[in-house]
């Protein structure tokens, strides 16, 4: 192989059913990936779902086959027919799955000219479609894992059928030793993969770029939107489901219901958030309001309306091994954290002094370090400008992305 060959721009294929462009809601870390490396004169192709991961629901319409897009030079996206009732129950969540892996597959056959394979979970099935189109086509597999599952599905209980589990332990382990090279977002999941015959697994963190959160919006115009003006509004913006443990938010919410200057603001969507606002209903807590989830594009100004930040899942052992985007996005607003996820993330947000460590789990815990923050807004000023000076050094997404091009295109060229 020539050095012009070896330098030539190159065709990335990823397959990636929650992938999520910078105006749709959910984690934009691929996008921002594929505009990184379109810039660099590659080529990425995306299969992806019509259906939003974030909310279940389409944003075309009505579905078809495929879908085509080309939002920017370089970047093309075929949105590949899903069952759409993502939400309806864990039985159809799983029959959305298997069908993006089904469709998936066959329009990737249609993938010309490919010289890696990109595939990444949850859900781990679409890794099976990654994988067989990478040998069908004789390049090599780049496994990506954004999640530990199924482990982190036993862990919640959704994944109960002992056939299921075994199934899903058979294909993460297949797929791991079978991966020519494998990436995790946290340090967190190494030990696990690796526990399960992951070799070559290297780390690329969640990471952010704080030029997205940039703004001269104070914040004022969404806070008399809401008529939240003069309060302290504790934010959490993200997925409404099971794992998330918002019922605690909503516990530390009447537990602080006295306090007129507090305000509570979930901004997202998911399976579980009918119930939160019904909870909400049930104990008359008119501090906390719900919003709809909002672009990428569009954060920096719903976040510029927050004093602080929550970042929460339930108290389960393997929720340790984390990297939540939503951290990383808030320290890049310049909002402090509450952190009710302990484990590797804790570590960062303590590192960065952007933050505080809350108990998983225990709303008066929460309640008692909001009050405390309402009562010190110096403090809480501070602590948000750590993190975006931290995030910043140690977590820029162009700095990512470079080290994520690196190893496809290594992995490209190499010879075992």
């Amino acid at each position: 192989m020539t050095e012009a060959q070896k330098n030539a721009g190159k065709h990335i294929l990823l397959v990636h059913q929650a992938f999520a462009a910078l105006d749709e809601p959910g984690g934009t870390r691929h996008y921002e990936m594929a505009r990184s490396f379109a810039s660099h004169g590659h080529r990425v192709t995306v299969i992806t779902s019509p259906i939003s991961y974030l909310t279940g629901r389409s944003g075309s319409g009505r579905l078809r086959w495929v879908t085509r897009e080309d939002p920017e030079p370089g970047i093309r996206i075929l949105r590949a027919y899903a069952y759409p009732a993502l939400h309806r129950s864990f039985f159809h969540r799983v029959l959305n799955f298997v069908s993006f892996m089904l469709s998936s597959f066959f329009i990737g056959l249609g993938v010309k000219n490919v010289d890696v394979v990109w595939g990444t979970s949850p859900p781990i099935f679409q890794g099976w479609t990654a994988w067989l189109l990478a040998r069908l086509k004789r390049v090599k597999f780049l496994f990506e894992i954004r999640d530990l599952w199924p482990a982190f599905a036993i862990a919640v209980g959704v994944l109960r059928n002992p056939l299921l589990i075994s199934l899903s332990n058979w294909l993460e382990r297949f797929l791991y030793r079978h991966a020519d090279k494998i990436v995790v977002n946290s340090p967190g999941f190494i030990q696990h993969i690796a526990a399960r015959g992951g070799q070559h697994i290297h780390l690329v963190a969640n990471g952010v770029d704080p030029a997205m959160f940039e703004t001269h919006d104070n914040g004022e115009q969404f806070r008399t939107q809401l008529g939240l003006s003069g309060k302290f509004v504790v934010m959490y913006a993200g997925a409404h489901g099971i794992s998330n443990d918002l019922e605690v938010l909503l516990s530390a919410a009447r537990l602080t219901r006295e306090n007129d200057s507090i305000a509570y603001v979930l901004v997202g969507d998911g399976k579980e958030k009918a119930n939160l606002q019904t909870l909400a209903r049930e104990w008359e807590l008119n501090n906390v309001h719900f919003l709809p989830p909002s672009p990428k594009i569009e954060m920096a100004g719903v976040l510029a309306g927050a004093d602080a930040c929550l970042a929460i899942l339930k108290p389960l052992e393997m929720y340790k091994t984390t990297y939540p985007n939503k951290v990383f996005d808030y320290m890049a607003a310049g909002k402090p954290v509450l952190c009710a996820i302990d484990g590797v993330i804790r570590q960062v947000v303590e590192e960065a002094r952007a933050g505080v460590f809350v108990q998983p789990g225990n709303a008066r815990a929460l309640a008692e370090a909001i009050k405390a923050w309402a009562s010190d807004p110096k403090r809480c000023k501070q602590m948000g400008m750590n993190g975006r000076e931290y995030v910043g050094v140690h977590f820029y997404r162009q700095v990512l992305a470079n080290q994520m091009e690196d190893l496809l295109i290594n992995l490209v060229h190499s010879k075992a």
